[in-house]
């Protein structure tokens, strides 16, 4: 009997390092995790629709929203060391500009079609957070999907869309009237909720609660058979 796949639905934002963390804690913990197979998918966020297209002045940015540079310093100091034991290296210091994370969800929009939105998802994340790219240059997105296999006509395509910015933009209201206000957050097989990069073994002890009830019970009772020697 083929079991069946365990669906993981992830909202998140690209510009949102606990997101990032908390792929890590995910990766982990189903590292972990054999039980049956695991399907994600990634859905769209946006923690800041305010930001224009242009992106914004990082370090300025972040004083508007946090106050002053003495108070943002610990802040991410604090994530710097999470990341760090996560495996990440994340360089605030390099990210050129903030962003309206928009044109990137509508490319991993096309990416959850095309199944390789996950790897992307990855791609994206050490961009903005190691790489120090700014995704306000087109050529520097265009550059990453020519990694995928996108020409510079379909990557330019896709961010041009006005059909696939309604589908995004429709997709993250729809979580925002789940109750969704902050990401990450994962959604296991449509039943169980999990907010925030949450340690490794809290995403292991929901899978393995999840993948018992999928467990199919193995009782035998009077049925009819299709040869008909039963019924």
């Amino acid at each position: 009997m083929t079991k069946k796949a365990l669906q993981i639905d992830i909202v998140s934002d690209v510009a949102c390092p606990w997101c990032y963390i908390g792929k890590k804690h995910l990766e982990k913990a189903l590292e972990n995790f054999d039980s049956q197979p695991v399907e994600i998918t990634w859905h769209p966020f946006q923690l800041d629709p305010t930001i224009p297209m242009e992106g914004l002045d990082r370090e300025t940015y972040f004083i508007n929203k946090f106050g002053s540079k003495e108070r943002i310093e610990p802040m991410f100091e604090r994530v710097v060391g999470v990341g760090q034991q996560a495996g990440i290296q994340l360089k605030f210091d390099k990210m050129p500009k903030v962003m309206n994370t928009i044109p990137l969800h509508k490319i991993l929009h096309i990416a959850h079609e095309e199944g390789f939105q996950n790897e992307l998802e990855e791609r994206f994340f050490k961009a903005y957070f190691t790489d120090g790219v700014d995704f306000t240059n087109t050529q520097q997105v265009v550059a990453i999907m020519e990694e995928f296999g996108w020409t510079k006509e379909k990557t330019e395509g896709v961010l041009s869309s006005e059909e696939i910015s309604y589908n995004v933009i429709q997709e993250i209201k729809h979580f925002q009237n789940l109750g969704i206000s902050s990401v990450p957050f994962f959604i296991i097989n449509k039943k169980y909720g999990i907010s925030g990069a949450q340690p490794t073994s809290v995403f292991l002890d929901t899978l393995n609660k999840v993948s018992a009830e999928m467990k199919p019970v193995e009782a035998v009772g009077e049925a009819c058979d299709i040869n008909d020697k039963n019924c």
